[in-house]
């Protein structure tokens, strides 16, 4: 009787993620989960899904936007973070054509997500299912750059370090006109910047302000805004974040900010990152399937172009002996380290934390 529940728990996992012909991998619990995917150059040629939360899961089906657009350039290629859900890819396209539309001369993008997201190397807790993307707020130059220079090019500090306030002579209504455009579409459900960023807005924009609500103040963020969309159709393991309030946030929250309190030293520097500690064993037990996955023939094969979302051809799979059977145990619990990962975190800001170590 147990040993047919097993099968009939199994089952229901392949079909729900639609990995068609895919054998699912050993636990391998033990290994570090940012270094296996961090290995991993290609999405899967599956359907798209979101499994798991911001900052603890990935993502099957991935798709890569172009390295340049008409409206774009993509950032840092070297970190091979231009993928994401076609949901988001979609959009980021969409907001460079409207925000040029608006003045804007053109998005450069930073880190979207890993191929199959997860955690990463370096940088960000989250982007793990690829429903988040940095933009800068340097505007795009009217050249295409070199790979070179995409790698050096500074980004534009927005931020005075030491009065985390707005640096006056480098705001213009672009910046904020950018950002409500970013705002105004349905699927973004919450927009990071830095806590002066977030002041300056609130200082400044007359008439609809419901938009600002969006707009939600965060440690960082000060060359970049960070632009998250909602659980996407056909992701039935995706986690939801917490709604954002239905005020401006302009009130007592946002002085929060301008306190000591945010700014103190961390108390404890040394502390490992959580993505440092994760192994597999505390990502959702979907994601062991969507490394094994079949990948694409080449990243162009997963590349949007706009329009038709691509269908990725997957690569002649070598001939191999069958692997063996996941077991049907439970993910296991988090070391203590990862302990702000064991369950979906509350993400209304500001959330006094402890200040994270200067870089």
């Amino acid at each position: 009787m147990k040993t047919a529940m097993r099968l009939g728990k199994k089952s229901l996992l392949a079909s729900v993620l639609g990995l068609l012909g895919l054998a699912v991998q050993p636990a391998l619990s033990e290994e570090r989960a940012k270094d296996l995917f961090g290995a991993e150059k290609l999405p899967t040629a599956t359907a798209a899904q979101s499994i798991g939360f911001y900052s603890k899961g990935c993502f099957a089906g991935g798709v890569a936007i172009p390295m340049d657009g008409p409206t774009w350039q993509v950032m840092r290629p070297s970190r091979n973070r231009r993928w994401g859900h076609p949901a988001m890819i979609a959009l980021i396209e969409k907001l460079s054509r409207d925000a040029a539309a608006d003045g804007w001369p053109g998005l450069l993008i930073g880190d979207i997500s890993q191929p199959r997201g997860g955690p990463m190397m370096t940088g960000h807790a989250s982007h793990q299912i690829g429903l988040d993307a940095d933009i800068w707020l340097t505007p795009m130059p009217d050249r295409t750059m070199t790979r070179a220079q995409r790698e050096s090019m500074s980004a534009t500090l927005m931020v005075d370090e030491k009065t985390h306030l707005v640096k006056d002579a480098l705001w213009t209504p672009r910046h904020t006109a950018l950002l409500r455009r970013a705002a105004s579409y349905p699927e973004v459900e919450r927009i990071l910047v830095n806590p002066g960023i977030k002041k300056k807005l609130c200082d400044t924009v007359k008439g609809d302000r419901s938009w600002l609500r969006k707009i939600r103040p965060f440690w960082g963020h000060d060359y970049h805004f960070h632009m998250r969309i909602g659980c996407q159709p056909g992701s039935p393991d995706c986690k939801a974040q917490e709604a954002t309030p239905d005020d401006d946030g302009c009130g007592k929250p946002l002085a929060w900010w301008f306190t000591p309190e945010p700014w103190r030293p961390n108390k404890n520097p040394d502390a490992p990152k959580a993505r440092d500690v994760m192994t597999m064993a505390n990502l959702p037990r979907e994601c062991r399937a969507v490394l094994g996955a079949p990948g694409p023939v080449s990243a162009e094969a997963a590349t949007y172009h706009g329009g038709a979302v691509p269908v990725a051809v997957a690569a002649p799979e070598p001939e191999a002996s069958p692997q063996p059977a996941a077991t049907a145990s439970g993910d296991g619990d988090p070391p203590s380290a990862a302990n702000a990962f064991a369950a979906t975190p509350r993400m209304g800001a500001p959330v006094p934390r402890p200040r994270p170590p200067a870089k």
